[in-house]
């Protein structure tokens, strides 16, 4: 039963529409295989079983890496070369110096750097500060940076002048100061499981249009955060950070745009009832593809108070041809338009609130929205 083919698709399915494209200048993805004769594939995630697996894992019987997927590709037409380049935190022990790994991976049409962490790295598995490497201590990250040893061989291989994707596993966030700037592509794809490498592959060469969306805020540098040990959520996550994110909570590109209009939503509503509002998504690009409808609260800001700028509220992932349009429905319960007190009690209280259906967050992304008036006496949830 484990192993059915039912069970694989559906792996393959997780991997595929969990992956989040961060960046595509000059829409340098999707690659096109008919003109690519060499690809240069490395890093320490290149062709690591282990890492995708993340932790609490069965043992799959087929675990396919990027370079194993894009041997099983295009190994018969296309010159696939792999080399690790560098290990996580530190160089690999009698390899190719850096240099010498960009002057192989010139001679390449792009490069495919699939770097990142793993699970040994963050969390429970250990330690790798206790080995004095930088940016962690007892398990947890002390910077949202890539490991400096991989930045410096990115470094490499950017002078290289090859078109440069960045491919990340982690399961934490990572800022991306120097890729974001420098690379020309970037994935994160997580810990995709068994089938990470074919989704990832599909999403570099245009077979599945990427649809995944971020659940975490990107910062820019370890700076905009408050110390670790401090658990306010003042400037925490997107509700509460008051500065420019690089890629904000909800955000990920598409190969493919779509459009919102026709909201429909009652203008008032009572405290204690439930009310609905629905918009019209487009697919209004050439591709077929998902998108990820993201309906969000927001409600006045309160010098007195501590208030989310805003909040999800209901997300719903939906398939359009291209051309083609399909109207999303949400109901909004008293618990949604509610706000936590103090006092830890769940209120929804007289006042205005503004609806937004867009792709994204209202603050960084197109979409439509209405202001909602709620009318009566204080609603205590719970």
């Amino acid at each position: 039963v484990i192993e059915s083919d039912s069970h694989k698709q559906h792996a393959y399915r997780m991997a595929q529409e969990s992956m989040v494209l961060l960046k595509n200048d000059k829409k340098l993805l999707p690659l096109n295989s008919s003109k690519i004769k060499h690809i240069a594939i490395i890093g320490p995630n290149a062709d690591n079983e282990h890492t995708q697996l993340a932790n609490y894992f069965g043992t799959p019987s087929e675990n396919i890496t990027p370079y194993k997927s894009l041997q099983k590709r295009f190994g018969n037409r296309i010159k696939v070369n792999y080399m690790p380049g560098v290990d996580f935190v530190k160089k690999l022990d009698g390899s190719p110096s850096f240099a010498q790994v960009a002057a192989e991976a010139k001679k390449a049409d792009v490069i495919i750097f699939v770097g990142g962490i793993s699970t040994d790295y963050e969390g429970e598995a250990g330690d790798a500060g206790a080995g004095g490497y930088a940016g962690f201590s007892s398990g947890d990250r002390t910077t949202m940076q890539l490991p400096p040893v991989q930045t410096e061989l990115l470094k490499e291989l950017k002078k290289t002048g090859r078109p440069l994707i960045v491919v990340n596993m982690s399961g934490s966030v990572m800022s991306f100061e120097w890729e974001n700037r420098n690379a020309d592509a970037i994935l994160q794809a997580w810990y995709g499981g068994q089938a990470a490498g074919d989704a990832i592959v599909d999403v570099l060469f245009g077979d599945y249009n990427p649809s995944g969306r971020m659940p975490l805020t990107t910062y820019k540098s370890d700076n905009d955060l408050p110390p670790f040990e401090s658990y306010s959520m003042l400037n925490r996550t997107y509700r509460y950070f008051k500065g420019e994110p690089l890629y904000p909570f909800g955000y990920g590109l598409s190969y493919t745009t779509f459009g919102y209009s026709s909201l429909k939503c009652n203008t008032e509503v009572q405290t204690g009832e439930s009310i609905q509002i629905s918009a019209t998504v487009q697919n209004t690009g050439k591709r077929d593809g998902d998108e990820v409808v993201q309906l969000y609260v927001s409600h006045p800001q309160d010098g007195n108070a501590i208030i989310p700028l805003c909040s999800l509220k209901g997300f719903q992932r939906i398939h359009l041809k291209a051309g083609e349009e399909k109207q999303v429905t949400f109901t909004l319960s008293p618990e949604e338009l509610a706000l936590t007190k103090q006092n830890g009690n769940l209120v929804e209280q007289a006042g205005e609130v503004t609806l937004f259906i867009g792709g994204g967050q209202p603050r960084y992304t197109k979409g439509i929205s209405t202001q909602l008036t709620i009318k009566g006496e204080n609603y205590q949830v719970f």
